[in-house]
């Protein structure tokens, strides 16, 4: 019962406003920009191109039936509306999961100057031929995007949209552009493979999930967790994303942050967001 009282102790009244609100528009086009818009929602600049991971800009996540999805709620609304949104280059899915592959928002993001990048056998859920490229990544296989290289990495998770489709992918992400390394780590739960991330350089942003582990252990990460493997792969600030957005476990609302600066110890610093609209930049 302490669990389930500890579960309804967010937010309760609607969809709340994101306590932040970035403004991209006036990022330069030099040096790399991050905001966090929500759940696994990031909005990157990295001299000049902009990716977008994981867009769900959706009130409800779920199965779409005309007007209408059946689903879970969001506690709190994206940091930026569509509208907002500059336009954007690469768009960088990593599972087929409803709370990470929003049709809804993916429709909005249409566009022939678009590239996305996803996971192996997912394409099918897209209309391609509405973007500039749609290319899927299987584990150790990279594209490039203009100056951006995308090399997709195994996690420790599952890709199946509906109980049936269990061959569909699931990734994490490098991404590499000029000077500057940003590792995405999709969903998963602790895995040693983190360690073969290293390079001779960090990654300037490491943007982790933290949140839906209790009692989904097996799929996701604690923050502790999630910090070490950042930590394995090597990491100069960390983004912690999954949490925040929508009820999908029983930890306290607030834990997962919480747990996060805790793994921090004495580096808070290098936590780069910790409300939804958390903005981070290396000029």
């Amino acid at each position: 019962m302490a669990g389930l009282r500890s579960w309804a102790s967010g937010p309760r009244c609607g969809v709340l406003p994101a306590p932040l609100r970035p403004a991209p528009r006036a990022w330069p086009d030099r040096g790399l920009f991050a905001a966090w818009l929500g759940h696994s929602t990031v909005l990157l600049k990295i001299d000049g191109i902009t990716l977008l991971t994981d867009p769900v800009f959706s009130r409800r996540i779920g199965i779409n039936l005309g007007p209408l999805t059946l689903g879970i709620k969001r506690l709190v609304a994206p940091a930026l509306g569509m509208r907002d949104l500059p336009p954007i280059d690469v768009v960088l899915l990593s599972h087929a999961h409803m709370d990470h592959f929003d049709l809804p928002s993916l429709r909005r993001l249409e566009h022939r100057s678009t590239a996305v990048v996803t996971a192996a056998r997912t394409a099918d859920l897209l209309r391609a031929r509405r973007y500039g490229m749609v290319r899927e990544l299987g584990w150790e296989e990279r594209v490039r995007v203009g100056p951006v290289e995308i090399r997709a990495f195994r996690v420790k998770h599952w890709g199946a949209r509906m109980r049936s489709d269990t061959y569909r992918g699931y990734n994490g992400y490098t991404i590499e552009c000029g000077r500057y390394r940003v590792l995405f780590g999709g969903d998963t739960a602790l895995t040693s493979g983190f360690r073969n991330l290293r390079g001779a350089r960090p990654y300037d942003l490491a943007i982790m999930p933290v949140g839906a582990y209790n009692p989904w252990i097996h799929y996701h990460c604690t923050p502790e967790q999630s910090w070490q493997m950042a930590s394995e792969a090597g990491f100069e600030h960390f983004l912690p994303v999954h949490h925040q957005t929508f009820r999908l476990s029983i930890e306290p609302y607030g834990e997962p942050i919480e747990r996060v600066y805790g793994a921090a110890g004495a580096h808070p610093g290098r936590v780069a967001a910790r409300q939804i609209g958390g903005e981070f930049s290396i000029a």
